[in-house]
């Protein structure tokens, strides 16, 4: 099933990138563009913008501004405010919301958004043949997941319907706190169902493409840039703050800091976009922005592979870490060297203690799973995308493993897209991983390590650990839904070790606030696009 799935979305990207490359040729004809009103750095090319199939934060920026859901996030604090519903009901018992639609809805190609659109889209994530890896965002609802697993087929079981043209009812397994935040996350984006089923899997190639977002989409031009125009008929159009953007595949943080310098772009995204050399210069200028957001870097196991099926040998790795030469020596943001997963900042959770540094119990651990002083250890490989922060960080794992433990580890960096393939495949032994949350609950990332979660990519399973994300999730009570979560994650990062956390993220945006408006530190690291204007110089 599984494979099958990793498959269908193998090739349907391959040809994906196929139409687009072709279209690419069309579009990049074109010289007489008017100019944007602002141009971004996005870090690099996304993997696709179809909300249904869409991984990375970089590519949900992108989506973001195109697709809207029932909710979306404002721009001060991210928190899910009214988007395509104006308005909801909740039932006393917390289980089936109501959503009123606005009776304003337009496709950007003048067709009626209605509730039924709203529907197909939840139900096309939802569908097996999508392979969507964020499909258990919706699984909160009534037979969601029996119907993505093939368990039911008929799609009137599932808990989401269209009673009318302007209502959209949602029914929920148990009550879920977080779910009016769901509703403002990719996944459940509205997609226009008339051009995907004419079109098939390269519907985004269709012109003019309806959008029910802030910006249309004019132009995707391979390793160019992708440009926006301000949609029309977004039911919110006198506040989308700019007309055209222009959003640019940048990898390296070298070219990103040059065409900022320049004045060839106004925005860059993305600590990885900072040289790290300069990062001690950089992050004390006015126009570069440090703020705390809810974003782990950490790596992990195959534990399907030998030796790391052992948790013995996944804790002595762990414990031989030293995170605070990584944050003070590499990143050099002020980041936080982490034994948890889930961020300090994540609201109504406090993570408890993980393992710590403690090479003297590593050795004996290691001693333990039949390799005394790494006698007999096969060598083995850390996987990471091509990027100075990644492989450094890499390097000195190699070494601190080496130095306190005698085994010896290759690195392989791989092309960013090969890289997410590779994971997602199981294609490693350990890997570099990191995770921004999705909403400001504890579930965004204790969630994803469930058994057959799209984003778990380790192959570990462990029943306790499924049974206590249930019941967190299933528990009104903050207090006791917290403990279940905090055992969770002690089976997760002190336990079992399928995960290392090694340093919570800083976030650090910079552009000049004389020249650019619309963006604020919040705990998500999230900028609504609709939100981005210019500053005019004054006369």
């Amino acid at each position: 099933m599984v494979s099958s799935r990793r498959a269908r979305r193998f090739i349907r990207r391959a040809r994906f990138l196929f139409y687009l490359s072709a279209l690419a040729v069309v579009c990049g004809c074109s010289r007489h563009e008017p100019p944007a009103d602002l141009t971004i750095i996005n870090n690099v090319e996304p993997e696709s913008l179809d909300p249904a199939v869409i991984v990375a934060q970089a590519d949900s920026r992108i989506v973001s501004g195109m697709f809207e859901g029932l909710t979306r996030l404002e721009p001060v604090e991210a928190k899910a405010v009214p988007g395509l519903a104006q308005s909801w009901d909740i039932s006393p018992d917390g289980k089936i919301y109501t959503f009123h639609l606005r009776t304003n809805l337009m496709w950007s190609t003048g067709e009626r958004i209605t509730s039924a659109d709203v529907v197909y889209s939840w139900l096309r994530a939802l569908d097996p043949k999508m392979a969507c890896r964020y499909v258990e965002q919706l699984y909160y609802l009534k037979n969601a997941e029996e119907y993505n697993n093939g368990k039911i087929t008929n799609a009137a079981l599932v808990g989401v319907s269209a009673p009318d043209e302007y209502t959209v009812r949602a029914e929920l397994k148990s009550p879920t706190a977080f779910f009016i935040d769901l509703c403002a996350f990719q996944t459940l984006a509205v997609v226009p169902r008339q051009t995907i089923e004419k079109y098939g899997d390269h519907w985004l190639m269709a012109r003019p493409l309806p959008v029910s977002g802030a910006f249309e989409l004019v132009t995707w031009r391979l390793n160019d840039k992708i440009r926006l125009k301000k949609n029309p008929y977004y039911w919110d159009a006198t506040n989308t703050q700019s007309e055209i953007l222009d959003i640019l595949p940048v990898g390296s943080p070298s070219t990103a800091l040059n065409l900022y310098e320049s004045g060839q772009v106004d925005i860059v995204w993305d600590k990885e976009l900072i040289p790290s050399e300069l990062m001690d210069v950089l992050i004390k200028r006015p126009d570069f922005h440090a703020f705390n957001y809810l974003g782990t870097y950490f790596f992990r196991f195959n534990v399907t592979q030998k030796p790391f099926d052992d948790p013995r040998v996944r804790q002595a790795l762990a414990l031989a870490v030293d995170k605070e030469r990584i944050t003070k020596k590499i990143t050099r943001a002020g980041e936080l060297a982490a034994d948890q997963l889930v961020p300090p900042g994540t609201q109504h959770y406090e993570s408890p203690p993980g393992l710590g540094h403690d090479p003297e119990r590593a050795r004996k651990l290691l001693a333990e799973a039949g390799y005394p002083g790494g006698k007999g250890f096969p060598r083995f490989e850390y996987l990471f995308n091509a990027s100075k922060i990644h492989e450094k960080i890499a390097v000195e794992l190699q070494q601190m493993w080496r130095d306190e433990l005698g085994i010896d580890m290759e690195l392989r960096s791989v092309e960013t897209q090969v890289f997410w393939g590779m994971q997602q495949r199981l294609e490693y032994q350990l890997s570099k991983s990191s995770w921004a949350g999705d909403y400001n609950d504890a579930n965004t990332f204790l969630g994803m390590f469930v058994t057959g979660c799209g984003n778990n990519e380790t192959g570990w399973s462990n029943q306790r650990y499924d049974e206590l994300i249930r019941a967190a999730n299933d528990e009104p009570d903050l207090a006791k839904r917290e403990k279940y979560f905090q055992d969770a994650e002690t089976i997760l990062v002190h336990d079992e070790v399928p995960i290392v956390p090694l340093y919570i993220y800083i976030g650090i945006n910079y552009f000049d606030t004389n020249k650019v408006a619309g963006i604020y530190k919040n705990m998500l690291d999230d900028h609504p696009l609709q939100s981005l204007r210019r500053i005019k110089p004054k006369p």
